[in-house]
């Protein structure tokens, strides 16, 4: 599922075989509805619910209840005396919870303001929806409060689209002790369930809404609670039980799995960095999902929230990469994911090829009766050499060598794709064409249908061979050279592995180059083997992976930082000079937090460091109009534009790799690194950043205190908490 509000249709499609799919029926509406900016989310797991502010999620809308890819409610509307309530306030208490303050509007006999709802709502194991009323007139009122319930059961893809009427499929049936209603839906081998139980049990239940005669006096306090259970899946780990109590009181994460117990203590003396880094923790907590394929859970980060909640490829793997520094659970959980779901056989419909690392994975009804190809997808030509980078910079970092070793078949296999099927003709470089009617058209991180483009708005032809791709295969082959030279004891690969990335690196350099505006790499080659001459901030992925030559170095640099691709805020996607540059275009002139943390660690490895901090403070600056969360892409208006960064109107927020680029950035600013086994930092920090103090980060299976200022640094053994 591609990141943006329109499907990608793929350009020039590859003919694919289509499996014979019993559909749903007739679709009854299409472009549902937003539930306005002040909407409220929860999310646990691969579990989100998306409601308006006052709790409501009114049918029609794109709100709702979602688990496993299933919408299991579509409505969810508290009414008191038939009218809807009035919105005191409302918001989230946690990443997992929400409360919501309402009051009574004008009712026969019951002035404005004469009750006081709280709604309180945490998703677990189950939906918990705690409702209390507090009654203030001076005379005994009787009141009727109903919750209108209902569901159907949408597949993931189709909610922000158009939704098939399931309705004759949906079973519905009172539950035991007349607590409330059971649905079921069923499809061939598809069955979703949605079971909503209230206690105290209501007074009747009346088509789908359950009610309550209430008989209010002054000072009484009225509640339930009501629940919706969350079916498992066999391999999914049980969510954290929570309860309710004063502030939503939490119980502890399970050590196994809390990614928070790994990251290091902050000790910092900008706000701003603090405030930052404070909110990346706890989006990547509530990013996380949790698996247990065997006897020792996994936790990996999903995508987004909240159409994101899976197991992505290149995502996942940028995310776990932009926050090893500061623990390694999240990439060792991401390699152990996508290898259990690596490519083994030729399917056109998936996109799938031996040895391949998956684009998305996905559970709902459409994948699983066979209209999706997302069992998984493999529309993704650069996740298996990342895949590879982060199985290098994990075994760099922790020394994990039983780990690594654990993985070498998958790490061989990979290496097989990208030299067999990832260059299908031959010529040295790593290309890509859908082959499923279903698929994206591009399967580079420029995702979107108009992705890669000609400077002048021409679409190229298929195949495509994006620059930066070549980059992460070059330097995938040379840290599996060393894998080869270490864990696991092959030599022979080893040396072949370097000579094919010394070779790659001359023919790019010859093929990709072009010399017009000062010189400037293009961002790819076309089917006829044309450059696509686009100038894109896909330049910057180069420095990072290695490939460019130092005496190009400065120009690239250079470029990346003028004014045509720098706005102020960030690198722009596509230089303004370009003729498809358009500031709120996709990917024609955003600025991408990921995409500025993965440059300026470039930049920084190419010696640039003035340049990689004027990035990593301009990504500060700007994450403090978004409640110091980075989202996943900014417009690519010039600052000078206006003082505030100008939103992207679809942005995903959070979204994991813009969430976790201050930790890539952080690292930056250290140049924290290990090298030849040994952790060290070389800091460039900025004055306005003051000093930096890390303790207990967790390195070659000890834990270190790091404290830097300006270009000093300091690094020794920790003492513990």
């Amino acid at each position: 599922m591609e990141k943006h509000s329109e499907r990608a249709t793929p350009a020039n499609p590859m003919p694919g075989r289509k499996r014979h799919t019993r559909a749903p029926s007739a679709v009854v509406r299409t472009q549902p509805p937003e539930l306005g900016p002040d909407s409220v989310a929860v999310v646990n797991g691969r579990t989100f619910m998306v409601s308006g502010a006052s709790g409501d999620i009114p049918p029609g809308s794109i709100g709702g209840l979602v688990h496993d890819d299933t919408r299991l409610l579509n409505r969810w509307e508290l009414t008191l005396g038939g009218a809807a309530l009035l919105i005191l306030g409302s918001g989230t208490v946690d990443d997992d919870s929400a409360a919501f303050f309402l009051t009574n509007t004008d009712l026969p006999a019951l002035p404005a303001n004469s009750i006081g709802i709280r709604r309180q709502r945490f998703l677990s194991d189950r939906l918990h929806e705690r409702i209390q009323v507090q009654f203030f007139n001076r005379l005994s009122q009787p009141v009727q409060l109903r919750l209108s319930v209902g569901t159907d059961f949408a597949d993931l893809f189709e909610i922000k689209d158009a939704v098939p009427d399931r309705s004759a499929r949906i079973t519905r049936t009172p539950a035991p002790n007349g607590r409330g209603i059971f649905f079921c839906y069923r499809n061939l081998h598809f069955e979703a369930r949605a079971e909503i139980e209230a206690d105290p049990r209501p007074d009747r239940i009346e088509a789908d809404d359950l009610v309550w005669d209430l008989h209010l006096s002054p000072g009484v306090t009225w509640q339930c609670q009501v629940t919706v259970n969350l079916p498992q899946e066999r391999d999914e780990r049980e969510t954290v039980h929570r309860h309710f109590g004063e502030g939503f009181e939490l119980v502890d994460e399970d050590p196994a799995t809390s990614w928070r117990e790994d990251c290091p203590d902050f000790e910092l003396d900008s706000e701003l960095l603090r405030d930052v880094l404070e909110k990346t923790q706890a989006d990547l907590v509530a990013l996380r999902i949790e698996k247990c394929p065997g006897k020792v859970p996994i936790v990996l980060p999903a995508a987004g929230l909240p159409w994101f909640l899976t197991i992505f490829g290149r995502d996942s793997l940028i995310t776990a990469h932009q926050s090893l520094g500061f623990g390694p659970r999240l990439a060792r959980g991401t390699l152990q994911a996508l290898a259990l779901n690596q490519g083994s056989q030729l399917d056109d419909f998936r996109d799938e090829e031996p040895g391949k690392i998956p684009h998305e994975v996905r559970s709902g009804e459409l994948t699983r009766i066979g209209v999706k190809p997302h069992s998984p997808y493999f529309g993704t030509a650069d996740a298996t050499q990342l895949w590879l980078i982060l199985l290098s910079e994990y075994w760099r970092w922790t020394q994990d060598s039983p780990f690594v070793l654990g993985l070498r078949r998958s790490a061989y296999q990979a290496l097989g794709w990208i030299d067999r099927y990832g260059d299908p003709d031959g010529d040295g470089y790593v290309e890509y064409a859908t082959r499923s009617p279903e698929g994206l058209g591009n399967h580079c991180w420029r995702d979107s249908p108009d992705g890669v483009i000609f400077s002048d708005g021409r679409m190229p032809t298929l195949p495509i061979a994006t620059c930066e791709i070549q980059g992460y295969t070059y330097d995938a082959k040379l840290r599996m050279a060393e894998l080869a030279d270490g864990p696991f004891d092959d030599p022979p690969l080893a040396a072949r592995l370097r000579t094919e990335a010394a070779e790659l690196r001359d023919r790019f350099n010859r093929d990709f180059w072009i010399d017009r505006r000062g010189g400037y790499y293009a961002i790819g080659l076309d089917g006829d083997k044309r450059q696509i001459d686009s100038m894109t901030s896909n330049m910057g992925h180069l420095l990072w992976s290695g490939i460019v030559p130092p005496d190009r170095a400065r120009l690239v640099v250079e470029h990346l930082m003028s004014e045509t691709m720098f706005s102020g805020w960030g690198i722009r996607t596509t230089a303004d000079s370009d003729e498809c540059y358009n500031p709120i275009g996709y990917h024609h002139g955003t600025v991408w937090p990921h995409d500025n943390s993965i440059i300026a660690h470039g930049f920084a490895r190419y010696g640039f460091r003035d340049e990689a901090n004027r990035i990593a403070l301009a990504m500060l600056h700007a994450a403090q109009f978004f409640e110091h969360r980075l989202p996943e892409a900014l417009s690519g208006y010039d600052r000078a534009y206006g003082r505030k960064p100008v939103p992207y109107p679809t942005a995903c927020s959070p979204q994991a790799w813009a969430s976790a680029a201050p930790l890539l950035f952080l690292r930056t600013l250290l140049g924290m690194e290990v090298v030849d086994d040994r952790l060290s930092v070389q800091p460039h920090v900025p004055p306005e950043l003051g000093r930096i103090m890390l303790r207990r980060v967790s390195v070659l299976g000890k834990e270190w205190d790091i404290e830097a200022a300006g270009r000093q640094g300091h690094i020794r053994l920790s003492l513990g908490r």
